[in-house]
C-alpha cells in the first residue's frame, strides 16, 4: 500500500499563487508516476499534471500549462504543485495520485490522496 497526504490548499485571490504538497509513504517503490488531479464543483475529476519519479518527465493539461509546475523531491518522497496566476476556474479539490506506466494524462492510478481544497476568489 501507498499512503498519500496532501497539504497546502486554501483560499487565494485571482492572480495569486499556492503550492500544494503530497507526502508519500509505504511501498512507494511500486509506483513510478505521480500526479495531480482536480474536481471542481459539479464537475468530473480531471487530470492536471504528472511526473515520473525517475527522470522527471512531466506532462500538463492544456488548461494549466504555463501556469502550474509539477516537481518532486525523491529524497523526501514528496510531490509538489506550484500554481501561479490562479483563476476562479481553478477552484477545485486537488488530489494527489500515484501509479504506474508513462507520465501521460492516462497513466494508471493505483492510489489516491484524500484531497485538498483550493478556492480562487474573483
Amino acid at each position: 500500500q501507498v499512503q498519500l497526504v496532501e497539504s497546502g490548499g486554501g483560499l487565494v485571490q485571482a492572480g495569486g499563487s499556492l503550492r500544494l504538497s503530497c507526502s508519500a509513504s509505504g511501498r512507494t517503490f511500486t509506483t513510478n508516476v505521480m500526479g495531480w488531479f482536480r474536481q471542481g464543483p459539479g464537475k468530473e475529476r480531471e487530470f492536471v499534471a504528472a511526473i515520473s519519479w525517475i527522470g522527471g518527465s512531466t506532462v500538463y493539461a492544456d488548461s494549466v500549462k504555463g501556469r502550474f509546475t509539477i516537481s518532486r523531491d525523491n529524497a523526501k518522497n514528496t510531490l509538489y504543485l506550484q500554481m501561479n496566476s490562479l483563476k476562479p476556474e481553478d477552484t477545485a479539490v486537488y488530489f494527489c495520485a500515484a501509479g504506474s506506466g508513462a507520465p501521460t494524462p492516462k497513466y494508471k492510478v493505483n492510489y489516491w490522496g484524500q484531497g485538498t481544497q483550493v478556492t480562487v476568489s474573483s
